[in-house]
């Protein structure tokens, strides 16, 4: 059964190289191809002008490892036009940046369409010789594998600006298929409902992301190469994710605006420690100048862990500022405070919690981006322990000729344990950082290559957590 799966694989991947070389004969227009893919990804809730549209594109929870979806390469969209969507990476359940109206390829889209129903398909498919499979510091396993990620996107309304009213739905399953350990294949279904509907004074923007995980990658509908490690875990195990958030923007005056969140966070581990965050916040929301919004608000929430773990209380206050410097330059930021109960076993935490990011187009096809923050999550692999991260991530992006794309993309993490409950030794400390050239070719408008090379490596004070991995990868998308 294990050889049929790989002949699959192969059949494909012959598929696509015939396809490459048959197209690549033919002339390509001096043009990007139009964009279809995924919304910029981001860190903390938006602080849009209450004169403009508001747009929806957050970001989803990440368990274990806070640099998510920073990262640029959307499995689901062309990698030529995909790589730029680094704005700030999740948060978990407490908000996303509002990348407005701006493509991942940069450029602001107009989607005053006529047509009210859109589809789109695509088919990406990798070959990647991966020298640490499990990611382990004792258990240095290589092989090759093939990934097979097919996409559909289907959707009604202004499903690429997102200025106006949309519902639209993203659905890619990622099938792996190991050459030499066939036991580890598998397949992951990454899927991603969201819409928007605008009242005279009142705008609601709802999320829903599901993420059936099987390996040691965190991967989602914006990455499937493995940017980002199950760091917490550190080993190949099932792990569902599923996220709700909820935004509803009320106008108030022409300058001032309410901000009303609600999101619900599973992060189901059938092999570990579960956990369940359902919260909800309220800000105040100033537009100073047409350039600038300032906010002030608070976040509480509920944080439910798997027994015989304490459950968690917790507050934020925060203050936020969003500043358009230029129309080449955005920065955003949002910084507070957390205070952190732990049901009757220890007393309260409290500590800074921060987010911040910019998004810079120096020229036309150059993109530069940056992202910092600090979050508490629980972990998924020690009892009575949770974990604060403060990460950083960057990407720089920049296209040649109209048709090659050059890629960059570096990250850093720190994961501080602390202990949930009394009498408990929380020691862990990690330091985990990735670092993926890359570089993808339009080949037809309908047809691009690429090849990239990924390095990530986890210092832990407890070596059993270290581990470094290196993978090199070529893959080709096709869309239909």
């Amino acid at each position: 059964m294990a050889s049929g799966w790989v002949g699959v694989a192969l059949v494909a991947g012959i598929f696509v190289a015939g396809a490459l070389t048959l197209r690549g004969q033919e002339s390509v227009p001096e043009e990007p191809l139009p964009s279809l893919a995924e919304p910029l990804p981001s860190s903390a809730e938006p602080l849009p002008s209450s004169t403009e549209p508001l747009s929806s594109s957050p970001t989803k929870p990440l368990p274990s490892s806070s640099m998510a979806q920073p990262l640029s390469l959307s499995s689901t969209a062309d990698y030529t036009v995909g790589q730029n969507n680094v704005l700030p990476p999740p948060t978990g359940p407490l908000g996303a940046l509002d990348a407005k109206n701006v493509t991942p390829g940069g450029e602001a889209v107009s989607s005053a369409e006529p047509r009210r129903f859109h589809y789109s398909l695509r088919l990406t498919v990798r070959g990647v010789y991966d020298d640490n499979i499990f990611i382990s510091h004792t258990n240095r396993v290589s092989d090759y594998y093939f990934a097979i990620e097919p996409a559909i996107t289907v959707g009604f309304g202004d499903i690429e600006g997102r200025g106006g009213n949309y519902l639209r739905l993203d659905y890619m399953p990622s099938i792996i298929l190991f050459v030499d350990h066939s036991d580890e294949d598998a397949v992951e279904h990454l899927i991603r409902l969201e819409g928007q509907y605008r009242f005279s004074r009142l705008t609601l923007n709802l999320t829903q992301d599901v993420d059936i995980l099987e390996g040691a990658n965190l991967n989602s509908t914006l990455d499937t190469t493995g940017l980002l490690a199950n760091v917490d875990v550190s080993a190949r195990t099932r792990l569902n994710l599923y996220d709700t958030r909820l935004r509803a923007n009320y106008e108030l005056t022409g300058k001032l605006f309410l901000t009303g969140e609600f999101d619900a966070a599973i992060y189901d581990y059938p092999d570990f420690i579960s956990s369940e965050i359902v919260s909800g916040g309220l800000y105040i929301n100033y537009s100073w100048t047409p350039k600038v919004v300032i906010g002030i608000g608070g976040t509480f929430g509920y944080d439910s862990v798997d027994d015989p773990n304490p459950d968690q209380t917790f507050e934020q206050v925060n203050a936020r500022i969003n500043y358009q410097a230029t129309g080449k330059l955005n920065l955003f930021a949002s910084g507070g405070v957390e205070f952190r109960q732990f049901d009757g076993h220890r007393g309260g935490r409290t500590t800074p919690v921060f987010e911040a990011g910019a998004i810079y187009h120096p020229f036309d096809g150059s993109t530069v981006t940056l992202t910092a923050g600090r979050r508490m999550l629980n972990s998924g692999f020690f009892p009575d322990q949770d974990f604060a991260t403060t990460y950083v991530t960057a990407r720089i992006q920049q296209r040649l000729l109209q048709r090659v794309y050059l890629g960059l993309t570096a990250g850093y993490e720190n994961a501080d344990y602390f202990a949930t409950a009394r009498n408990v030794s929380a020691t862990r400390d990690d330091d985990y950082f990735f670092i993926e050239p890359s570089i993808d070719v339009l080949i037809t408008r309908f047809l691009s290559s690429g090849v990239y090379y990924l390095h990530r490596e986890d210092s832990s004070s407890v070596d059993f957590f270290s581990f470094y991995d290196n993978q090199v990868g070529v893959r080709a998308n096709l869309r239909f």
